[in-house]
């Protein structure tokens, strides 16, 4: 028999248990009800999982960084693809943070979550997750090849709750930020549908007018020895450019449909770049109602993001680069590093995000008294329900705006066209009359 040392999930520091290996240990523990955090013969080191202090938060962050580079390799052998949804994700971590404040041990609790209904990939990474549990990993460590599903926020929640004993609470903290953030994206979404399937109509109209209908009307005026004016002039080697046939190959519009496919793949090409990437985001930023769109929308998940790190235990410098995820833009995310880089070196939060220009000044003032009063977490907590119905207000905006916008750009196509016909119709009407007399 050897002797095995573990720490448990519910705290209460080291303990001992006599086993003939490891994972005698972990099944003797699970059922008595313990999930450990760590199994390790004694004489092998653990590392305390006190709260506060420069050395618990050291430590907990090379933890979480290892968890990251666990990731890295799990990603470079093809393991851990999504396998659910934003939508069951959320609801997966929900269903584990209520049976664990049930009273579930955590075995228990995956494993009744594995017998309600689930697909048979999502069966597959339970049951990986379970096994590495029984065989004493953490949680964390369990999901961290799973990342690409998960979402490395959520894992890395779920690491700063098994350090600090809190893991049903911190899971709940995770499922309410992976709520919100799905219902940020579904309004995003509904707001943009509308106006997208507008431009399209924009788009097939003035094709389907110029290239059929505005070419059948001018045939009137094949013979007139009259000039066209510019406008009609337009609109014909517009619809020539279209309907005509290209090099006795394909029509205009074909071409022009390849070339349109062309650009796209290039345009990601480029924005697939690093440099691409930002300079593109940059101008985003800069355009009018989408740019504020995007700030809104990043800075509202910045801050609900960052708080509900923070208030988990999670050091700082690891919530900004996990934060920095969130954002969904090169420009921002460089500003995060750039805290980063600041807040090493021993430097404020709120000084490099009020140079960048892109945060709101009320926010750099949240983070600045938040900084000084030690009360960072809580006040980003409470700025975050703000910030999100700033966002709401700058969806409806775009949504508002939108429509009538590319109405009015329809009208104005339509209208020239109207008028380019109407002005050739009636100079040759003119001439006729000239001619008459």
């Amino acid at each position: 028999m050897a002797t095995f040392a573990y720490k448990a999930i519910n705290g209460g520091g080291a303990a001992t248990i006599e086993a003939p290996d490891r994972a005698s240990a972990v099944r003797e523990l699970m059922r008595r009800g313990v999930t450990p955090v760590s199994v390790v013969p004694v004489g092998a080191h653990i590392e305390p999982a006190e709260a506060g202090g420069v050395g618990s938060d050291a430590a907990a962050a090379g933890r979480i960084d290892d968890s990251a580079g666990a990731f890295a390799a799990a990603m470079n052998l093809g393991r851990g693809g999504r396998v659910m949804s934003r939508a069951e994700t959320a609801t997966f971590i929900r269903e584990l943070a209520t049976a664990l404040t049930a009273g579930l041990p955590l075995v228990a609790a995956l494993r009744t979550m594995r017998t309600q209904g689930r697909s048979a990939r999502q069966m597959e990474m339970l049951d990986q997750i379970i096994r590495d549990v029984e065989q004493g990993r953490s949680l964390a460590d369990a999901c961290t090849p799973w990342t690409r599903t998960l979402g490395e926020l959520t894992v890395n929640l779920i690491h700063a709750g098994e350090v600090s004993g809190e893991l049903a609470e911190v899971l709940t903290q995770a499922a309410d930020l992976l709520d919100r953030d799905l219902k940020l994206r579904r309004s995003i979404t509904g707001a943009t549908l509308y106006p997208l399937i507008i431009c399209l109509l924009v788009v097939v109209a003035v094709v389907v007018v110029v290239t059929f209908i505005v070419p059948n009307i001018l045939k009137q005026l094949a013979g007139s020895a009259v000039s066209l004016p510019w406008p009609t002039q337009v609109v014909k080697s517009a619809g020539e450019l279209f309907g005509g046939m290209w090099w006795g190959i394909a029509p205009g519009w074909a071409v022009i449909s390849l070339a349109v496919v062309g650009c796209v793949m290039l345009f990601k090409k480029y924005y697939s770049t690093d440099e691409g990437r930002l300079y593109v985001d940059q101008r985003l930023l800069r355009a009018p109602l989408l740019g504020r769109l995007l700030r809104d929308v990043a800075v509202a998940r910045f801050t609900r993001t960052l708080g509900t790190l923070t208030s988990a235990g999670i050091p700082i410098i690891t919530a900004l680069r996990v934060t920095k995820g969130t954002l969904g833009n090169r420009a921002m995310e460089q500003v995060i590093d750039d805290v980063a880089e600041q807040v090493t070196a021993g430097r404020t939060i709120a000084e490099p995000m009020e140079r960048s220009g892109y945060f709101p000044p009320m926010l750099v003032q949240i983070v600045n008294l938040g900084e000084r009063s030690g009360k960072l977490d809580e006040m980003l907590r409470q700025a975050a329900k703000a910030f999100e119905e700033r966002t709401e207000q700058s969806v409806k905006l775009f949504t508002t705006a939108l429509p009538p916008l590319l109405v009015v750009i329809l009208a104005g196509v339509v209208g020239f066209v109207v008028m380019a016909i109407l002005l050739a119709l009636l100079q040759v009407q003119d001439a006729a009359m000239m001619g008459g007399r």
